[in-house]
């Protein structure tokens, strides 16, 4: 069965999901889960590529961008474009819920603080949710 689970911000800064999503890429690569990123858009994919690089060394988490050689085979791959092969979760940092989300068997989505976002969120919600996903929200903390 597929599961989203949206992960709920406290933290109003434009980066917080961002920030977020790093963490759950390392978290889910030390599971042993491959990983795609969804990015809001180039830049975003840029920056959290670098984010992933300036982790501790102890920290490390095998990454490529989605347009770089050898991206396919890293555990963690990063893009703003449908991804080109299956993994295990999908965390999604666009405004809306992607058309092949239905793809990953896990995606993680958020719901930002501020008020526009949020009702986003909701709409990303329904569709998971008419799509069949069992929906889990986890606060912060």
């Amino acid at each position: 069965m597929q599961q989203a689970q949206f992960h709920i911000l406290a933290d109003t800064t434009s980066l917080a999901d961002a920030r977020l999503a790093c963490l759950l890429a390392t978290q889910a690569y030390r599971a042993g889960q491959t990983v795609f990123i969804l990015a809001r858009d180039e830049s975003q994919a840029h920056w959290l590529d670098e984010t992933l690089w300036q982790q501790d060394p102890d920290s490390f988490v095998p990454h490529a961008l989605q347009e770089e050689a050898g991206a396919q085979q890293a555990p963690v791959e990063i893009g703003h474009q449908p991804p080109r092969r299956p993994r295990n979760l999908l965390i999604n940092l666009q405004p809306e819920a992607p058309a092949f989300a239905g793809r990953f068997p896990q995606v993680i989505d958020f719901v930002p603080a501020e008020e526009s976002l949020k009702q986003l969120a909701r709409e990303r919600y329904k569709q998971y949710r008419a799509a069949g996903f069992t929906l889990e929200m986890v606060q912060p903390g």
